[in-house]
């Protein structure tokens, strides 16, 4: 422990050197901004700013991209909870309960929790990289394609499970998702599917005009069926502070969140998007008030938005003591340490203690200065809510062209984003849940690779997934919370009974 503490305090002395603090400040800057902008999100941003930290000292180009990296995932609810646009991918579960808090007028405590969570779960997760970071590496390595098959099938039932009303419409979404993540090209031979001879869905749907479009435009168009008045929420705004309730509420969540979101952020294919909705699921299922889910709940919010920031903490160990890459942000790391000539794995800490150590007290650093610089902002962002619908909606509407036309430079996912605003509508009208339908999209595609590499190691044999231990537990559990509601209720399909999940 006295090792660990006196590497901290070497650590601390490189962070809050003037250049690396500056980098740290600008990185986490750059990161808050492009949190609020929906689609562009962190790899975009990490790619874009690559070339130009090749001049600069090892140590504080690393520092400046990581900040990039974990200070989207603070910023990226803002817009969820205002405009019901998720501002990052790991956001959309924010939009569920964020955005029905402000329409409450309590953006300003929405908001303030999201900080609050943030900072918790990424300090924690700091923690968590700072003791544990050798021996969860290992674990980690224990969950190949196979493991990573189960996680996904019981992610997908826990989806289908508590998706809001009847359960037969949560099913047909996670179903209509998972088609949708099968165009584009095969994973294994790279075979053109449901393409219809374009280039744009060559490469698949983009998740940025499908997320933009069933949330964003979506709402635009309910809002202006609606007669939207004077502010974009119903009601108005009392505080902006969350009241001693809410933090009752929150502090279960966000440390649940805090260490589920770090321990599924280290395997790799998890990403934060996933742990904010298995977040989500675990909150619904230990609530006394789950009819309270997707209508406010603060536990609905403070979960999911602390699970996002710890699996950003946790996808920095398979990194740094390993050298694997656990998601698309963390590659573009990775191409930041070759840049410099420096090689993360399990020698990094001994090559290279002064860059690990300053890197990692960094994010200590960087989760107080992203406090700082939220916080104050909330008042701003929650003004936003006063601005009548008339002037609003357009600005809506522009955010969501210049967030989905900066991803890929492609007019074509314009029209894709206008086209799923359409559906997005028209499956709200009906009250279709829209949020299964984005996780299966997401974890369709994962979900395939995983399997067809589990079924090539196993030469096309399904026994494979009963040979591995973790898999089958997996399974188990998945089987179980199939049949139980088969069991308790007599039709998995049906809808719950009110105050049930």
């Amino acid at each position: 422990m006295a090792d660990v503490l006196g590497s901290l305090a070497h650590g601390f002395a490189i962070s809050l050197a003037p250049g690396n603090l500056l980098a740290c400040f600008l990185g986490v800057l750059v990161g808050t901004v492009i949190g609020l902008l929906p689609g562009l999100g962190p790899v975009a941003t990490m790619s874009l700013l690559l070339p130009l930290t090749i001049r600069m000292d090892a140590t504080a180009a690393i520092i400046v991209m990581a900040g990039v990296f974990y200070g989207a995932m603070y910023s990226g609810s803002t817009t969820a909870i205002l405009l019901n646009i998720p501002g990052e991918a790991a956001s959309v579960v924010s939009c569920l309960d964020g955005y029905r808090m402000a329409q409450q007028g309590r953006a300003g405590p929405a908001l303030a929790l999201c900080v609050w969570g943030s900072f918790a779960a990424g300090t924690l997760g700091v923690i968590g990289i700072t003791l544990l970071a050798p021996p969860l590496a290992q674990a980690a390595l224990a969950f190949g394609p196979v493991e990573i098959t189960a996680v996904l099938l019981l992610s997908f039932v826990l989806v289908v499970q508590f998706s809001e009303g009847s359960r037969a419409r949560g099913l047909a979404m996670v179903l209509l998702g998972f088609l949708l993540s099968t165009i584009g090209q095969d994973p294994v031979d790279a075979t053109p599917r449901f393409a219809f001879g374009t280039f744009t869905l060559l490469d698949g749907i983009g998740f940025t005009p499908l997320v933009v479009g069933l949330f964003g435009v979506s709402e635009v168009l309910l809002n202006l069926r609606h007669g939207a008045g004077t502010s974009s929420f119903a009601g108005r705004i009392t505080g902006l502070w969350p009241t001693r309730r809410d933090w009752g509420e929150a502090a279960g969540p966000i440390a649940r969140g805090s260490v589920l979101g770090f321990f599924l952020g280290i395997l790799p294919g998890m990403g934060a998007i996933v742990p904010t909705f298995i977040s989500y699921s675990v909150e619904r299922r230990l609530s006394r008030h789950p009819e309270r889910f997707g209508h406010g709940a603060v536990a609905g919010l403070a979960g999911p938005e602390s699970a996002n920031n710890a699996a950003t903490a946790g996808a920095m160990v398979p990194l740094l003591t390993l050298g694997i890459a656990p998601s698309a942000a963390v590659a573009v790391l990775t191409a930041a340490f070759l840049t410099h000539g420096v090689q993360p794995g399990p020698l990094f800490i001994v090559e290279k203690p002064d860059m690990f150590w300053g890197v990692v007290t960094s994010m200590y650093t960087g989760n107080v200065l992203l406090v700082l610089l939220n916080l104050p902002l909330v008042g701003l962002w929650v003004r936003l809510l006063t601005i009548p619908y008339r002037y609003l909606f357009p600005l809506i509407l522009l955010i969501c062209v210049i967030g989905t036309y900066s991803v890929e430079n492609n007019p074509w996912d314009v029209v894709l984003m206008a086209a799923f605003g359409v559906v997005g509508y028209a499956l709200r009208t009906l009250d279709y849940p829209a949020a299964p339908l984005i996780l299966a999209f997401v974890l369709g595609r994962l979900l395939e690779q995983a399997l067809r590499q589990s079924l090539v190691l196993s030469r096309g044999s399904v026994w494979i997934f009963v040979a591995h231990p973790i898999a089958l537990a997996l399974l188990v559990v998945t089987a179980l919370l199939v049949a139980l509601p088969l069991v308790r209720r007599g039709r998995w399909l049906a809808p719950a009974p009110e105050g049930e999940p």
